[in-house]
């Protein structure tokens, strides 16, 4: 080995300890080690554009000390060095921001060469260095962080915050790859602040490269829709299906196709664009209407799906929460769902006709539970 080898805890894992923030994954780099020297300790090499390697028992990620240069536009315009010669700080200095270019020895020690540490304290997102500008991921990690931090009292520097417009004005953001814009985007509707990140990116004038289908009016719609549904749901499926409630179906379609979503955040928002009203407005219920919802929704084989669709719609309706209009449905979900099959068949349905049934009395138990809903409110 050129160096003697050492290994430090780096990134989020520093980041969130010192801000006593959880955090669930640690980073490590080792530094004074080859690829050849590291698979001979039994580490697994994983890393595709970089050399990075699972731990042997804790299978936790380790990559190699490395520096890199920009080669084209866009985040893989990178060319890499990684050898025993590459210290700690040159690899935190191309990291994107000063409390992500942190890193802790064994003994617990930071080291912290771009003052990461006060601008924790001064609750600043501030780039590391003008390396920030080659990689236009950055600006979708910034919008994430200050979704993320945004509750502590974060707040990005002006200069940052600059670097980022001109970025966007040097068409940086034009080549971003709808793959990386997903995987940031998922991971800001799961935080504490989601519309934070869309906020950010507004104000950096990124909207229009990073979401093509959409424009300010419906981006603003979706900001205040989040702010509205982080209160009552944590989960990124269903703020994202609720955030897409203004768009016309055939954008949904568009931006869902664009960002590779996984098939179930297209369908969630979909069934809220289609079924919102219905599930929302009380007054409009008949026994036709619910059983129309049920039906459509696939709502008796994919129950928890439909309660995603309420959560959802739940979170797109400023109505007074106390209709509990949710529950009503659920429980006029568990009647519906309450049909004798074998009775009916005994009495000599088959095949179509037994289907035929089968609607008429759900249509009938419908009838009869909307009569009851009435009453109680009599």
């Amino acid at each position: 080995m050129n160096n003697p080898m050492e290994t430090f805890l780096v990134g989020g894992a520093v980041r969130d300890q010192l801000l006593n923030y959880p955090y669930r994954e640690k980073d490590w780099v080792v530094v004074g080690c080859t690829v050849e020297e590291m698979i001979e300790l039994g580490f697994t090499p994983v890393g595709k554009d970089f050399p990075v390697f699972l731990h042997p028992k804790t299978h936790e990620e380790y990559a190699l000390a490395r520096t890199e240069r920009k080669t084209a536009y866009g985040y893989k315009g990178f060319s890499f060095h990684a050898d025993g010669n590459v210290s700690l700080e040159d690899d935190l200095s191309r990291r994107d921001l000063t409390i992500n270019a942190m890193a802790q020895d064994k003994d617990g020690n930071i080291i912290d060469p771009y003052h990461g540490q006060e601008d924790i304290k001064n609750k600043c997102l501030r780039h590391t260095s003008d390396a920030f500008a080659e990689d236009p991921v950055r600006i979708l990690r910034v919008a994430r962080f200050a979704a993320r931090y945004h509750h502590l009292g974060f707040h990005i520097a002006k200069e940052t915050m600059k670097l980022m417009q001109s970025m966007v004005d040097n068409g940086e953001t034009k080549h971003l790859v709808a793959e990386r814009i997903w995987q940031e985007c998922q991971k800001a509707l799961s935080e504490k602040d989601p519309e934070v990140f869309f906020s950010v990116l507004s104000q950096c004038n990124a909207l229009h490269d990073v979401f093509q289908y959409l424009d300010q009016h419906t981006i603003a719609e979706g900001i205040n829709i989040l702010a509205h549904i982080k209160t009552t749901s944590k989960s990124a499926l269903i703020r994202f299906s609720s955030f897409c409630f203004y768009l016309e179906e055939e954008v949904i379609r568009s931006l869902c196709n664009y960002l590779s979503t996984p098939n179930e955040y297209l369908e969630l928002a979909l069934l809220v664009k289609r079924h919102h009203n219905t599930c929302i407005q009380p007054d409009t219920w008949s026994a036709k209407a619910l059983s129309q919802l049920f039906e459509q929704t696939d709502a008796l084989r994919k129950t928890e799906r439909f309660k995603q669709l309420l959560l959802a719609c739940e979170g797109v309706s400023t109505n007074d929460p106390t209709n509990n209009t949710s529950e009503k449905l659920l429980n006029a979900l568990r009647h519906y769902k309450n049909v004798d099959h074998q009775a009916l068949i005994q009495q000599g349905y088959q095949k179509a006709a037994l289907g035929k049934a089968i609607k008429e009395k759900r249509l009938e138990i419908m009838s009869d539970w909307l009569g009851k809903q009435k009453r109680k409110k009599v």
